[in-house]
């Protein structure tokens, strides 16, 4: 059985254009069907794919993550899970985005963050919005029209209202400075220390500029391969991804398609004074999750 795949290398993406006569971003609506059905949406049964591509030509998948027993507000939706999956991937920008039906008000806050955000060209492949695009549009059936994010989102609020223009945006570098404290600097604590240290890595690239308690989250699966996801702020406050979440698209694209059961240490960190803390609704999501995971959390400083 093949493993899913979430990213697509540019020279294959330019390759499976050529062999279709397309463009590589004509392909990418093509492509939508087959990121939905990657998507694990267990409670609406209603599978979102998001396809996505930026300035490096590679083309990304986002899907829907639904998770039975908790809150709703706890799903992932495929916009965030296409712009997780940017950001473990080193992609700075986001320049297309195909969408199998069109964003919720959620998503379009969301994807605020970005830096250019106004200018992200989206298309909506569902029947009913492509027949309305390209008429709108005056396309024929073999033209599809991407419209800026600033369409479906007019009168934004985002960074720009609460940022001064030097603070990095999401997708790009963070450097938040956060080190153990001192009795946890050296010590290896139960075999846990690789992803002590992973989520901590993950705490320094988060993006928290609007409550300054960058966090990160390190999984590891059955196999001992560990998946670390970054806490991702909104300026809206509400559509902001937890750590937890980011591991999880993490661990969706890049662990072979298992089970969430497949899951058995987690290591949390987030500052010590934090303002907000990850700690407890990410311990109720792991236990839904995967019983049997073993779940920690460290605390750290900012050293500069």
């Amino acid at each position: 059985m093949d493993r899913p795949r979430f990213v697509i290398e540019s020279a294959e993406a330019e390759q499976m254009a050529k062999q279709s006569g397309q463009t590589v971003l004509q392909l990418l609506p093509s492509l939508v069907k087959s990121a939905q059905t990657l998507a694990r949406p267990p409670i609406s049964n209603y599978h979102v794919g998001a396809v996505g591509m930026g300035p490096s030509g590679r083309i990304f998948f986002g899907v829907n993550l639904e998770f039975p027993g908790l809150p709703l507000n706890q799903s992932v939706h495929a916009e965030q899970f296409l712009i997780t999956n940017l950001f473990l991937n080193a992609e700075p920008r986001l320049r297309y985005l195909a969408v199998s039906a069109a964003p919720c008000g959620h998503c379009r806050q969301f994807l605020q963050e970005l830096r250019g955000a106004s200018d992200v060209k989206i298309l909506i492949t569902s029947s009913e919005d492509e027949k309305e695009n390209k008429i709108n549009n005056n396309c024929n059936d073999k033209d599809q029209e991407f419209t800026p994010l600033s369409h479906f989102l007019p009168h934004r609020f985002g960074p720009d209202d609460l940022l001064e223009k030097d603070v990095p945006l999401l997708l790009e570098p963070h450097r938040n400075g956060l080190s153990f404290c001192n009795d946890l600097c050296n010590c290896k604590i139960n075999g846990v220390d690789d992803l002590k240290h992973a989520a901590v890595d993950a705490a320094n690239m988060s993006h928290a500029p609007y409550s300054g308690c960058p966090s990160g989250m390190a999984l590891l699966d059955v196999e001992g391969k560990i998946y670390k996801g970054s806490y991702m702020e909104s300026a809206a406050y509400n559509p902001s991804l937890p750590p937890a979440q980011a591991a999880l698209v993490a661990y969706v694209a890049g662990g072979g398609g298992g089970g969430y059961e497949r899951i058995v240490g987690a290591v949390l960190v987030e500052k010590a004074d934090a303002v907000i803390k990850q700690e407890h609704t990410s311990r109720l999501l792991l236990q839904c999750i995967s019983p049997k995971c073993e779940f920690k959390v460290f605390h750290c400083t900012k050293t500069c």
